[in-house]
């Protein structure tokens, strides 16, 4: 049959994979660092990933394609929830989208440093990546997590973000307003898929980062899911505006 069907520019493509976090048919694989389309019939033709790809790579065109098939997705996305729990696959895709858990390890008293090394902050950053687009919904470092969901201002204007926010928590960052997308969808299969011990989402004050607050608490909702949550917005100057929950 004639049908529209999402086309992909491979010389296009940087192999980031956001656009295969972003089919929930699982219709896209990143093969030798670049995205593909497996199947025809795993394709609904909706384009959910279409604003995910950030170089334009991937396009509609209309072309005689296997009609989509959603028992064969269905079928397909157990197949892989179920190869996926029993062994974690080579990561196939951009090398800086891996994901991997950081550990840190506590300043070393016997090794010689200077005032200013001894005097230096440490990272308390547990895990990569931490964009919302490129973090894998079921990646490990999930189960059991304090979840922190950021607008990127925030670490910027609050000094002290790593100590107050990032220390025991797993973090993922977004700006709704450059990159255009509505993050509920992806938040929610995190929070459904994983035990999610407690969730904080800081934002600034300004009124467009009200869109990552919007979409981590809708998607709380929609995970069905009771987790302690707050919201601590902070000001332009750096200081602490407010904390609810």
């Amino acid at each position: 049959m004639i049908r529209k069907i999402i086309q992909i520019n491979e010389e296009k493509c940087n192999g980031c994979g956001a656009c295969a976090a972003a089919c929930h048919e699982g219709a896209i694989q990143m093969i030798n660092g670049k995205a593909k389309l497996i199947r025809d019939d795993y394709c609904d033709g909706l384009g959910d990933c279409l604003p995910a790809c950030p170089t334009g790579a991937i396009t509609f065109e209309e072309r005689e394609a296997a009609a989509y098939d959603p028992e064969a997705v269905q079928l397909h996305l157990k197949t892989r929830k179920d190869s996926s729990s029993q062994a974690q696959p080579a990561f196939s895709g951009c090398p800086g989208q891996a994901p991997r858990s950081i550990s840190h390890t506590p300043s070393d008293c016997s090794a010689a440093k200077t005032p200013l090394e001894s005097a230096a902050p440490q990272s308390q950053l547990s895990q990569w990546p931490v964009q919302i687009q490129l973090a894998p919904v079921n990646a490990p470092y999930f189960q059991g997590a304090h979840l922190l969901i950021a607008a990127d201002c925030t670490a910027y204007a609050y000094a002290d973000f790593h100590q107050r926010f990032i220390r025991n928590h797993i973090t993922l960052i977004g700006c709704p307003k450059l990159d255009l997308v509505d993050y509920t969808e992806k938040l929610t299969e995190i929070i459904r898929g994983n035990d999610i011990k407690s969730l904080t989402i800081v934002r600034m004050e300004v009124p467009c980062c009200g869109g990552i607050q919007h979409a981590a608490t809708q998607a709380l909702k929609a995970s069905g899911k009771f987790i302690p949550w707050q919201v601590v917005t902070v000001k332009i100057d750096g200081t602490i505006l407010e904390s609810n929950g």
